[in-house]
């Protein structure tokens, strides 16, 4: 059955997937665009019920300023725009937009004027997230000014008539109290979509495709033992079973007693065909020396891909599968979106490089991988496992790469979750490590001068990893951790907390 859609053209913004994620947890199937996508692609597609026009960094007034296909306003469709959207419905119909003498940028109230249909159930005053240098100053002729702030006098606007609706401010992030309410009236009351989209018509939709695309040949898939890859195992297991052969790579950056952990898990409990490969001494010869963090990145990705290959030839495979997401790709960058650090698992694979490249989660948030992953029948002690990114430790050391550097990470990040599962921490915060850095300071242990490292501890509240906070941590688990941390490790003498939210920093520091 083909289900209601509501589609985000992508003009840039690098909270774009976003949109389309705020808008699947009201169970109503949305997905990106190119800006490029004419009338034409759009009446393709089956059940389009709304049309997102999304933000951006540029100005619509610039010679190389992103369009869009003029013939969309003629569809029959409802169109929300959104920041540089808003902006591009009110240059194209008329309106005027004008350079502001000062950027907005975060926290702003805004003044509900008439709620109208996208504004119902708004207060008359809101707190909204902004993020422009241009505001419209003159609206269309027939539109209707909903809200006004301080800085922008029209921060949202509506045309019922023809079905045309703006915002100034960002309601896909938290940070926009009411963004939710807003975009479920554009979705359910102004595009009438029904809510039919759920994780058991993923996993038919899934199955269903990749039983059609494999056949009767063979899939390897790299199993890190992390959330991602694990769904991903599980789905494509249930579309062919043994058809699958799963290749964990022992590349020495995991955490501690991890490599032992996930063959247990996959093996013995799971039951998959699993192979497990020891390339430690492979990985760090190929890191030796190398602190670009981007490098670090690339060289293991490449690495990675050596093994596959490698790994495919001694089991006749013709597909590699992959875990890779939504996020993943956004971070990663695209035509309009800048990039932001490159995932060893995104960009497809090299042309001598005889695989076929499978990501049955490429479209999907990380919340939405663990509920199909309950879905599929996995414990939930695997569903919730916090984030760990592919490169894995490599990138959380800063500089070169060392047996020495990774065996202070293990033993730091181990001591870590040890204390925050006897606070209860483990249920609160969404992900948490330690990062070494390059940094050594002078201490004072056994009345002996030290001048050792400087180890960070990170710890961040989230839902999907697109934007985060830092924890708010009990003090007295703090000392504790630094107390352990101190003390049991040689070679650490100093150890702070990172309180920098997600923006302007990352979650991870590389």
């Amino acid at each position: 059955m083909e289900q209601d859609k509501i589609i985000v053209l992508d003009f840039g913004s690098q909270t774009n997937r976003l949109i389309a994620r705020r808008i699947r947890q009201m169970r109503v199937f949305s997905e990106l665009y190119p800006h490029t996508i004419t009338k034409a692609d759009i009446l393709k597609l089956s059940h389009v019920k709304g049309i997102i026009l999304s933000g951006g960094p540029g100005s619509v007034y610039d010679e190389k300023a992103l369009r869009i296909d003029p013939e969309i306003f003629t569809l029959d469709i409802p169109i929300l725009g959104i920041c540089y959207g808003m902006q591009l419905l009110v240059q194209h119909h008329g309106g005027t937009i004008e350079k502001t003498e000062k950027r907005e940028y975060g926290s702003a109230t805004i003044q509900v004027l008439k709620s109208g249909t996208l504004f119902s159930g708004l207060n008359t005053e809101e707190k909204v997230w902004m993020s422009h240098g241009d505001h419209v100053i003159k609206i269309p002729d027939g539109f209707n000014i909903n809200a006004s702030s301080d800085a922008c006098p029209i921060s949202g606007f509506e045309n019922d008539d023809k079905k045309l609706y703006g915002v100034q401010f960002h309601p896909e992030v938290e940070h926009t109290e009411k963004g939710e309410t807003l975009l479920a009236n554009f979705v359910f009351d102004i595009a009438k979509a029904k809510a039919d989209w759920t994780m058991a018509n993923i996993i038919d939709e899934q199955v269903a495709l990749i039983k059609d695309v494999v056949k009767d040949k063979h899939v390897i898939l790299g199993l890190s033992g992390g959330v991602d890859s694990s769904v991903t195992a599980a789905l494509i297991d249930q579309a062919i079973g043994k058809q699958l052969t799963c290749i964990f790579v022992d590349h020495g950056l995991l955490r501690l007693g991890e490599s032992a952990q996930v063959m247990d898990t996959f093996a013995h409990h799971m039951k998959l065909n699993i192979k497990r490969i020891d390339a430690k001494t492979r990985f760090l010869k190929a890191l030796k020396g190398v602190s670009d963090p981007e490098q670090k990145r690339k060289i293991i990705g490449h690495t990675f891909i050596k093994v596959f290959d490698e790994a495919a030839k001694d089991i006749d495979a013709d597909f590699l599968a992959q875990g890779t997401l939504y996020t993943d790709t956004i971070e990663s960058g695209s035509a309009t979106a800048e990039t932001i650090k490159s995932h060893h698992n995104v960009g497809g694979l090299p042309a001598k490089m005889k695989l076929t490249l499978i990501e049955p989660l490429n479209k999907l948030f990380k919340d939405e991988v663990r509920l199909l992953g309950t879905s599929l029948g996995l414990s939930d002690e695997l569903v919730h496992r916090q984030p760990f990114p592919g490169p894995g430790l490599a990138i959380r050391i800063i500089g070169a790469v060392t047996a020495d550097k990774l065996d202070l990470v293990k033993k730091s990040d181990h001591i870590l979750h040890e204390v925050f599962a006897k606070h209860g921490l483990n249920k609160t915060v969404w992900q948490y490590f330690t990062v070494l850095t390059p940094i050594k300071t002078v201490g004072v242990m056994g009345d002996k001068r030290t001048y050792e490292h400087v180890l960070v501890v990170r710890a961040v509240t989230s839902k999907d990893g697109m934007t985060a906070d830092w924890a708010r941590i009990p003090h007295e688990a703090l000392e504790t951790l630094s107390n352990r941390i101190i003390g049991e490790i040689s070679g650490i003498n100093r150890v702070v907390y990172d309180i920098t939210s997600k923006p302007p920093g990352t979650i991870e520091w590389e």
